[in-house]
């Protein structure tokens, strides 16, 4: 696989990256989408494919990219075919980190180091070229305006920008209620985009135990991020507690 084109995590993240703080939204829920979006990635390479709610690696061959062949070589250690909420609720601490360390590897963002309270180092990361991130948000906005069925890669990251709740970060407010809706719904468009956002949904509610009871026709399309139907009804944002779930990143 070659570096012409953006992987999803890449995007995901570059998606997150909020230009006036140099922080990301939504950071611990990023950590789950990121581990999915690997899945999506892999899959888009032909590596791997969904078998009902699991995931089965089909070609262990490398892609070329180290931290997606990282997450191939350890599906494929298994041996045998991974439920997707198990793989992205186990721990994999750092991979915000990671995958931050690549784009600024690759020249996309750059480091600015800092202090919290005059005491506490901090690094906070700025995108070097606005002009990718808009072109990323050009894509979701481009489907959710027109309702053409987008291309897997964008549903994709549509679908896990919508799991990890990115959509109040891009489309805020009231006036983003509708943008938000929409955005949503292009979760059906992408088989392997929605078992993954589906799953990060799960683990995120701490149902990752359960075996997710598919609909009839496919998967549900109507879930909720983590949290959502809580904070609506208590004021209070719920956060999913999962002893798996401690995870090390940016902020």
């Amino acid at each position: 696989m070659g570096r012409s084109r953006r992987t999803i995590p890449e995007e995901l993240l570059l998606l997150a990256l909020d230009p006036a703080t140099g922080t990301t939204a939504q950071p611990q829920s990023l950590d789950l989408g990121l581990a999915g979006a690997q899945l999506v990635e892999l899959a888009l390479a032909g590596r791997i494919a969904p078998d009902g709610d699991r995931i089965a690696v089909v070609l262990p061959r490398p892609t070329g990219d180290p931290t997606l062949d990282t997450a191939l070589e350890l599906l494929r250690r298994r041996g045998s075919p991974v439920r997707a909420v198990h793989w992205i609720g186990g721990p994999r601490l750092g991979l915000r980190q990671t995958y931050l360390t690549h784009l600024e590897r690759c020249g996309m963002v750059h480091a600015v180091a800092g202090q919290m309270c005059g005491v506490l180092p901090t690094t906070r990361y700025q995108a070097t070229d606005t002009a990718i991130s808009r072109e990323i948000r050009a894509r979701l906005d481009c489907a959710i305006r027109t309702g053409v069925p987008p291309d897997p890669r964008t549903a994709a990251l549509a679908a896990l920008a919508h799991a990890v709740g990115l959509g109040k970060h891009l489309y805020p407010g009231n006036e983003g209620r509708s943008s938000r809706s929409r955005l949503r719904d292009l979760i059906r468009h992408d088989p392997m985009g929605g078992l993954v956002a589906h799953a990060v949904m799960d683990v995120q509610n701490g149902v990752a135990a359960q075996p997710r009871r598919a609909a009839a026709g496919g998967p549900p399309t109507g879930r909720q991020p983590a949290g959502r139907v809580a904070s609506e009804a208590t004021g209070v944002p719920a956060q999913a507690r999962h002893g798996t779930m401690a995870r090390v990143g940016a902020r």
